[in-house]
């Protein structure tokens, strides 16, 4: 069976970019884990796509994180506009559920890291006319906002800033990657729904890329979800659909209403993936996997669409009070 599929994080941009971070792929077409023709095979498709960015940039290929960033934003936006016949830009909800109705594809542009902005909450605001509505506060290193899951470290007052200046403009903001004091840190001062794009359960498969019972719950209490990430590493030892599962099902021990949990693949931004799962065409299969565990259809359909189309209208009213 077919659901349309919201995905909350994939590195596609990154991966249309090149090795040397200054190519232009094509996202109709390609041999990554994302392209438009393979997504077709969805009964509807709504991709956020990050534009990701970390210090270690410099060290990797030596671009600026500040112009990789540009050149995502850059290539994201041509091919959208390249491939107009299958997807369209979307700001909205009603933007995606109005490309939905019209046969389109939709692409919501997302930020994970902000070394791409220099840390600067002031840019917020700009990018989010721009059609940005996710934001992260970095990555797997330390930085000026905030630790991570890798190094540890709380908010800083100037991520403190940060997080209220993006929920003020209607962002959801995401914690994966951050550091379990960060997590908590941000959950005592939301003010709006908070999100994992792309994290699975540390009760199931415990790495720190995952999260704990609590923090979940926490999510929850917030109205905001988790996204169910295709990680081989954050689902198990040489996980299979089946294992993916696992992590859906325990959230639902968790949460019986399915109303918090979501997808956030992490397509293109990892190496190995469960087995029966390849890519984008792959998400069918995961439906009629998590079917067979007992899952209701209707629970799969928020899920994979429902939940994010939710949390995304939670953001523009706490927006608008």
């Amino acid at each position: 069976m077919k659901f349309p599929v919201f995905d909350f994080h994939c590195d596609t941009a990154l991966n249309l970019l090149g090795k040397d971070m200054n190519g232009h792929g094509s996202l109709r077409r390609n041999d990554l884990h994302i392209d438009l023709e393979r997504a077709a095979v969805n009964g509807g498709y709504a991709q956020c796509f990050s534009c990701f960015t970390t210090p270690f940039m410099e060290k990797w290929g030596g671009v600026s994180p500040v112009t990789v960033f540009e050149r995502e934003l850059a290539v994201i936006l041509a091919e959208m506009e390249k491939n107009a016949d299958l997807i369209r830009q979307a700001f909205s909800t009603r933007d995606i559920l109005q490309n939905q109705e019209n046969g389109l594809m939709s692409g919501i542009l997302t930020l994970e890291g902000t070394a791409g902005i220099n840390y600067d909450a002031a840019r917020l605001e700009e990018l989010y006319r721009t059609g940005f509505r996710v934001v992260s506060l970095g990555w797997n290193e330390q930085n000026p906002l905030t630790g991570s899951h890798r190094t540890g470290g709380g908010l800083t007052d100037q991520g403190r800033e940060f997080v209220w200046e993006a929920q003020r403009l209607g962002y959801l903001v995401d914690v994966s990657h951050i550091s379990d004091e960060g997590f908590w840190d941000l959950i005592k001062i939301t003010e709006g729904p908070v999100i994992a794009t792309h994290s699975n359960s540390r009760s199931v498969w415990g790495v720190s890329r995952n999260l704990t019972d609590d923090m979940f719950r926490a999510i929850c209490e917030t109205d905001g979800v988790a996204g169910f990430n295709m990680c081989a590493e954050f689902i198990g030892e040489k996980p299979t659909l089946d294992h993916a599962c696992d992590h859906i099902l325990h959230f639902l021990e968790l949460d019986p209403s399915g109303t918090h949990i979501a997808l956030g693949g992490d397509l293109d931004g990892i190496e190995n993936m469960p087995e029966g799962f390849h890519g984008v065409q792959s998400f069918p299969a995961f439906a009629e996997a998590l079917m067979a565990r007992g899952v209701e259809e209707k629970t799969v359909h928020n899920i994979f669409w429902n939940n994010a189309l939710g949390v995304m209208d939670r953001a523009v009213r706490n927006h608008q009070k």
